[in-house]
């Protein structure tokens, strides 16, 4: 097996762990549950602007349920482990380096979530608020792994936005759908076709991408600085 489908897959096989580790516990289930739609209101709240606007609006989604939302997406990562080997065989490499970038930055995201949850748990908190957020971010710190992980989703982004130009995967993308649907992979497919409608609906990314990169990183160092994170409506 090549070294990109041994890293894709080991990203897939870490998220497998953090799902059988929750399955195993009732309580750390709900706990990372509880993270998963904090953060995903939290990401509503940080990027309501964009969402607004019709040329982002989709994107934001895309951004919001399948990159960093609370979806459970088993079948998904289970039809993505199943071609991988064809993947990496067939098409061309740095379309290869951005599956591997995406299956790095699900498996770093679901290992900080369940950090996150365990020290919820430990602390014996109730709500999840945004000051307990702030404490739990803290607590767990890997201040290393959280730029990591948003330089990852701007890696995506970008290269999902570059391949928008190519008239060949937009159709390649198409043709998969009968095969892709008969060989049940109808949940991968769904995901590739979101990611790259939404971009190439959007005429160009990088305004949208370097917001987000901006806002992170700016929500990130005031959480590592002490303030907590913001209050849901």
């Amino acid at each position: 097996m090549s070294s990109a489908a041994q890293l894709i897959l080991a990203g897939l096989q870490t998220v497998a762990a953090e799902r059988a580790a929750r399955a195993a516990d009732a309580r750390l289930a709900g706990a990372v549950l509880e993270v998963k739609r904090y953060q995903h209101g939290r990401f509503s709240f940080t990027y309501r602007d964009l969402m607004a606007q019709p040329r982002y609006a989709r994107a934001a989604e895309f951004f919001l349920t399948d990159l960093y939302g609370p979806a459970d997406f088993t079948d998904r990562d289970a039809q993505f482990a199943r071609i991988v080997p064809a993947l990496v065989r067939l098409f061309p490499e740095h379309i290869v380096a951005t599956v591997a970038e995406l299956s790095e930055l699900h498996a770093l995201s679901e290992r900080l979530d369940s950090e996150m949850a365990r020290q919820w748990l430990a602390a014996g908190h109730r709500v999840l608020s945004g000051a307990v957020y702030g404490q739990l971010w803290r607590t767990v710190q890997r201040p290393g792994d959280r730029d990591r992980q948003i330089a990852l989703m701007v890696s995506v982004g970008q290269a999902l936005d570059r391949y928008t130009r190519s008239a060949w995967l937009r159709q390649s993308l198409r043709l998969m759908r009968g095969p892709a649907a008969a060989a049940g992979l109808g949940a991968l497919q769904t995901f590739l076709e979101r990611g790259f409608d939404t971009f190439r609906e959007m005429a160009g990314a990088e305004t949208f991408l370097a917001t987000i990169a901006s806002r992170e990183r700016v929500l990130a160092a005031r959480l590592f600085d002490g303030e907590p994170g913001p209050e849901l409506p």
